[in-house]
């Protein structure tokens, strides 16, 4: 056998959980390199096939066997291990009977400490094709499957009944038992183009074998590709751009060992309808592409995948086109009705739909966020009246037909509706930009009313759930809370607003009528609040250090923070921060260990360097008062920085604790003015060299 060989694993199956494939198949190939790391088998490249009825790991490089190596196991001390006359103690014949050897055959282990009983032994490295079957069998039990099931009358478990399994080192099979079923070189072709057997020779033969005599496109990414091409392609072909969400793409290549396309029509007349309920009509519920002209919008087609090359195409083209047919006319009729009732006049029903028990309905929610709106409208400066207005009718929506039969639509089909109703294009908008950001790097709310709308739903929400006691722990987190405080963040500091967080929650705080530790709970939010900042600021390429020293300070309004942090990345880059760093951690220390108290005003110096020091501080106070009114943090700490000269003079030649206690107080204040300075903006004794 030589040093190394490939291996193979394929795990044959009924069809996976589109939306779980992927997840899975990555997980099972983590897993799997896991353990021969753990096993100390080096290897090298792993590929991963996915397809909806089959789970496979190809391990390029697997070293045959693990290597041999030396373990030395130190015993006792000798000179506990052996009385006066020199015979073994108690200590000493454990421990070797622990090493399965004799007290005669116990080495020695001299060290600076003294010296040891030692016994070495020699391990001989296991093949691994003895090691790889409980690899494979933890990771499959490893697997994130949400709810296992059972088949037949075995006890076995796994996401769906599994029909076969390959298992192959070079061209050997590892005949072991997985999940019931011995494994063997047979894997199975496309369910109905190559439903027969077909033998694996090799793990490097893998692919192009199903490629070639099973009908299979085993890898997942090439499948991705080959339906996104195929979908450009077909769309030309009607003068036409394929919509491709990655989403969807995923799925379709989740659903698919063989994806063929399909182009179908629908009614032109369909494309009076909103383009957003089309395209989530053919999406969600056929699993459509939709296709788009060059100035972005529908044509009166879409793009199917079938998983079987049909000799009648055509066939599959009209069975789809009758399936989309109804879905258009049910969101049809939605849209026509729906409009028939404005979304003023939907408001009671609110009161129907229970937003969470102890905070009461979705009406009770309307209500707050109104006021709340209304409070941060002002503090913007901007119509409060639209806000209020907005509020009202921001979740009305939910009662509508088209938003009860397709969820993902709420706010934007708020939007649709605000504005066949007549209402503000302001209020429309900010109805729809409730809810933004939707996703990690999406847009936030661009109306000065649609910020303030959701800024207010966002903290209403957190405030109120948290109050609940509802608070997220691990993974959990089904209020979005996470999400909510980072959509507050980023509304305020990408549109550069001038918010106070904390008298936003303090507002939204006082609206809950139940029974809460008021203090508890805002204590609560301003740290989680806080915690979600500082994820967003790393992810900005600033530092943990720079966030710390902002934060040390406690600036409450998000934009200013960002301001402030970075002035303390472009202070870092100055010759002068590493000093000033380090003199301000020192000026902490001493004035945190410090029993005296600073004078209340200084006087009484007597050294010229801490007189030259006091007056270059005064002076550099009154030039970066007007700066930081107007918030030029960096201007103001570079003029901070220039104090670097006469603060090294007063370390070098001050002695600060003197044994005179009013001139130790003096110096003290003086000290305590010169820390003052920089906290101003921030805290720069936590930057690290």
């Amino acid at each position: 056998m030589s040093a190394t060989e490939h291996l193979l694993f394929e795990l044959g199956c009924e069809e996976l959980p589109p939306a779980s494939l992927r997840k899975l198949s990555n997980a099972l190939a983590s897993g799997i390199q896991q353990g021969l790391k753990e096993a100390e088998l080096s290897f090298g490249e792993c590929i991963v096939y996915a397809t909806p009825r089959r789970l496979a790991v190809f391990i390029k490089d697997l070293a045959s066997a693990q290597a041999d190596k030396s373990v030395e196991k130190r015993g006792p001390a000798v000179q506990a291990a052996f009385d006066d006359e020199g015979t073994p103690s108690k200590a000493c014949q454990g421990f070797a009977r622990s090493c399965k050897t004799t007290v005669e055959q116990l080495g020695r282990l001299k060290t600076d400490k003294g010296e040891w009983l030692a016994f070495t032994q020699e391990i001989k490295g296991q093949a691994s094709t003895a090691l790889i079957p409980d690899i494979i069998r933890k990771s499959i039990t490893q697997l994130p499957i949400a709810k296992r099931m059972r088949w037949g009358a075995s006890n076995t478990e796994f996401v769906r009944p599994v029909h076969w399994a390959v298992l192959l080192y070079g061209k050997a099979v590892i005949e072991t038992d997985i999940l019931g079923l011995t494994t063997g070189n047979t894997s199975f072709g496309h369910r109905f183009h190559a439903p027969e057997a077909v033998t694996i020779e090799s793990p490097e033969s893998y692919e192009a074998t199903l490629l070639a005599k099973a009908k299979v496109i085993p890898s997942f990414d090439q499948r991705q590709t080959m339906i996104a091409d195929a979908a450009h392609k077909a769309a030309e072909a009607v003068d036409g751009i394929a919509h491709i969400e990655q989403d969807l793409l995923e799925e379709i290549a989740a659903l698919n060992e063989f994806p063929v396309p399909i182009t179908g029509n629908f009614d032109a007349r369909f494309l009076d309808l909103p383009v957003e309920v089309l395209i989530t009509t053919m999406q969600i519920n056929q699993k459509y592409f939709p296709i788009k002209n060059v100035q972005g919008g529908l044509l009166p087609h879409f793009i199917t995948f079938s998983n079987i090359e049909s000799s009648n195409p055509a066939s599959i083209q009209h069975g789809n086109e009758r399936v989309i047919m109804p879905r258009l006319a049910d969101a049809e009729f939605f849209w026509n009705q729906d409009r028939k009732h404005a979304l003023e006049t939907l408001y009671p029903q609110l009161e129907k739909i229970v937003f969470q028990k102890k905070l009461g309905s979705m009406a009770d929610k309307s209500q707050r966020v109104g006021s709340l709106a209304e409070f941060i409208a002002n503090k913007m400066q901007v119509d409060s009246d639209l806000a209020a207005r907005a509020a009202k009718l921001a979740k009305t929506d939910l009662v509508t037909n088209m938003v009860e039969e397709f969820g993902s639509l709420q706010g934007l089909m708020g939007r649709y509706y605000a504005i066949a109703d007549g209402e503000n294009p302001e209020v429309a908008s900010a109805i729809e930009e409730q809810y933004w950001p939707k996703q990690s790097g999406s847009s936030t709310a661009t109306t000065a009313t649609g910020q303030a709308l959701a800024i207010a739903e966002k903290f209403d929400t957190l405030a109120g759930i948290f109050s609940a006691g509802l608070i997220p722990t691990g993974d959990k987190d089904p209020y979005a809370l996470r999400r909510a405080a980072l959509g507050i963040l980023r509304t305020i500091i990408e549109n550069k607003l001038p918010l106070n967080m904390i008298e936003c929650l303090d507002f939204s705080l006082q609206q809950f009528n139940h029974e809460f530790d008021a203090e508890k709970t805002r204590t609560l939010v301003i740290t989680f609040i806080y915690e979600r900042l500082k994820g967003y600021c790393l992810d900005q390429g600033f530092t943990a250090d720079e966030f710390d020293a902002v934060l040390s300070v406690k600036p409450a309004k998000p934009y200013d923070f960002l301001c402030r942090l970075q002035a303390v990345q472009s202070f870092r880059a100055l010759p002068e921060a590493a000093s000033l760093a380090a003199a301000n951690k020192r000026i902490s220390n001493i004035l945190r260990k410090s029993d005296n108290k600073a004078a209340e005003q200084i006087g009484g110096l007597i050294e010229a360097a801490e007189i030259t020091l006091l007056a270059s501080a005064e002076q550099a106070e009154q030039d970066i008062a007007p700066l930081i009114k107007e918030n030029n943090y960096p201007e103001a700490l570079g003029r901070l920085a220039s104090l670097r000269a006469e603060v090294d003079a007063f370390f070098d030649d001050v002695m600060v604790m003197c044994d005179d206690l009013e001139l130790r107080a003096n110096r003290l204040a003086l000290l305590n003015k010169l820390s003052s300075l920089f906290l101003q903006i921030a805290d720069i004794s936590k930057l690290q060299s």
